[in-house]
């Protein structure tokens, strides 16, 4: 099964670079670095592709957020205090977010589509996107690449003590949900206090 899906990501890597990198993933990036510096991927390439597969999805959430009303009235329900978080970072900073929302984890899609929400001129859009999406995508690809080696060595001792790996991984995916957790609350609630401000 091993060998398998290495042969695959060999024989298919830059086509499922670009499906992991539209519906988001870092994973696929490093992934990406790391191949190229096995030498099994080309380093600008790759980069190439992964940048287009993060601008292509960012562009699909825009048009979601811009024509697909129903679909988005729908998603606002389920992630309401995104949104909000996402319109209060937009107001404050403008297009700087379309490009530091690709390390924003979970408002990577909520972005793109308030973006479309509003009057944002698409061309404008479009422009930052590619050019943010590249640079994310170098960023990320090319620190695998330069840290390949080590990539592959913490590949293998979790491989052969995943009893371990597994805790830690989860454990370091939960410190990162509940930091973000906590950062959203703050931020809504200086919003909510500003505005008690106002009114009162």
């Amino acid at each position: 099964m091993e060998q398998f899906l290495v042969d695959a990501l060999k024989e298919y890597g830059y086509i499922i670079l670009f499906i992991w990198s539209v519906m988001e993933g870092e994973l696929g990036l490093v992934m990406a670095g790391t191949m190229s510096h096995t030498g099994d991927m080309h380093l600008p390439l790759a980069v190439f592709v992964a940048g287009l597969g993060g601008f292509t999805g960012d562009q699909i959430y825009f048009w979601i957020g811009r024509y697909n009303k129903k679909l988005l009235t729908r998603y606002l329900k389920k992630h309401r205090r995104k949104f909000a978080l996402a319109h209060l970072l937009l107001q404050k900073y403008g297009w700087p977010v379309i490009f530091i929302q690709r390390y924003l984890y979970g408002l990577r899609t909520v972005i793109p589509m308030s973006i479309g929400l509003t009057r944002y001129s698409a061309k404008k859009f479009a422009l930052i996107n590619f050019i943010s999406a590249q640079i994310w995508a170098a960023i990320t690809i090319v620190l695998a690449y330069i840290y390949g080696e080590e990539i592959l060595q913490v590949i293998e001792w979790a491989k052969h003590h995943w009893y371990f790996a597994l805790p830690l991984a989860g454990a370091f995916l939960g410190g990162v949900l509940y930091t973000f957790h906590r950062i959203e609350q703050r931020v809504l609630q200086r919003r909510a206090a500003r505005k008690k401000r106002n009114f009162s």
